[in-house]
């Protein structure tokens, strides 16, 4: 239990950390995301039950870390019902980036999801660039060399 209640922590500090001060999701998804404005963005969405989030977080964490310098920003959202459950997955996936929990789906909605994992990634100028539906473990280079290509174009 104090694991769970510590990962519930960091995550909500990681949040205040960045002054992200939003009452919904969404508020705090814009904030996010105006707050990173001429970064690369990763956005990502992904739920304690899906088995390729599980192998999609330890991918992020380390594309979080080999680029961040070079200005790739890493965000997900959990659409959990229950944070309780995306609390206990992140004991046992932990990762470097923020989480916003969308409960109630609005945020998913808005992006119209089909599938778990979905990532849009986002340009420096904003709009968004790439879409990737699902994760597959093979195809880890590709997206690292988009997100490479991204982070080339200033």
């Amino acid at each position: 239990m104090l694991k769970k209640y510590y990962v519930i922590c960091l995550v909500a500090l990681s949040l205040l950390s960045r002054n992200v001060n939003a009452n919904t999701p969404n508020d705090k998804l814009e904030a996010l995301l105006a707050q990173h404005k001429g970064r690369v963005i990763y956005l990502d969405f992904w739920a304690s039950w899906c088995g390729p989030c599980r192998k999609s977080m330890p991918w992020m964490n380390e594309m979080v870390t080999k680029y961040k310098d070079n200005g790739l920003v890493v965000l997900s959202v959990n659409v959990d019902t229950q944070s309780s459950l995306a609390a206990d997955f992140l004991i046992d996936n932990p990762i470097k980036f923020p989480v916003i929990y969308d409960s109630a789906a609005s945020i998913a909605e808005k992006f119209q999801l089909k599938a778990m994992p979905s990532s849009y990634v986002f340009g420096r100028d904003g709009t968004l660039k790439i879409t990737h539906v699902g994760f597959l473990s093979q195809q880890t280079s590709r997206y690292e060399a988009q997100l490479v290509a991204l982070l080339g174009q200033k």
